[in-house]
């Protein structure tokens, strides 16, 4: 019985996820979160973008304008949203301050209002978005920016801290 003692379930311990798988989580969930709560800003009238613009580009048919589009643009923002987080993971994750998320955020806006722009024909040019969607927009982004990035640089500074500890027990 007693040998049989290391081999319950109970017993074995999960396997914990990569940093890279974890950053990669982190984007999506942040993608999906942030850009269904800028859809409910959209109805309630903060912002005159709907998620569903990402969608304009690329797909046929009035479906991307029905409740399917939204759902599906919600996330493809999330899979978009992971690649920005490897950014974040590859530039700036040892960056262990809020407010290298909060520009990580004010950065993507700008990338996606004012330079892809013309990308998306549902977003009116920059200079001519109101100042309730340009506000709205850009709270969404730092708020995402610092999800993701502070998230991110919690994890590193872990890791360095528990490689650290690491080092000084064996020396």
């Amino acid at each position: 019985m007693a040998e049989n003692h290391g081999n319950l379930e109970q017993d074995q311990r999960e396997k914990p996820m990569s940093f890279i798988a974890m950053s990669i989580v982190t984007g999506l969930f942040g993608g999906i979160f942030w850009s269904a709560l800028a859809y409910l800003a959209y109805i309630f009238n903060f912002t005159e973008i709907r998620p569903n613009v990402i969608l304009e580009p690329w797909a046929l048919g009035e479906w991307k304008q029905q409740w399917l589009g939204t759902v599906i643009s919600i996330i493809a923002i999330g899979i978009f949203s992971t690649g920005a987080a490897m950014v974040y993971y590859v530039t700036m994750r040892k960056l262990n301050s809020i407010w290298a998320g909060a520009a990580f955020g004010i950065a993507l806006f700008f990338l996606v209002f004012y330079v892809l722009n013309p990308l998306f024909p549902g977003i009116k040019p920059f200079w001519d978005l109101s100042k309730n969607t340009l506000v709205t927009s850009l709270c969404f982004y730092v708020l995402y920016g610092v999800f993701v990035g502070y998230s991110i640089s919690y994890e590193e500074n872990e890791n360095r801290n528990k490689e650290k500890n690491r080092q000084e027990i064996t020396s």
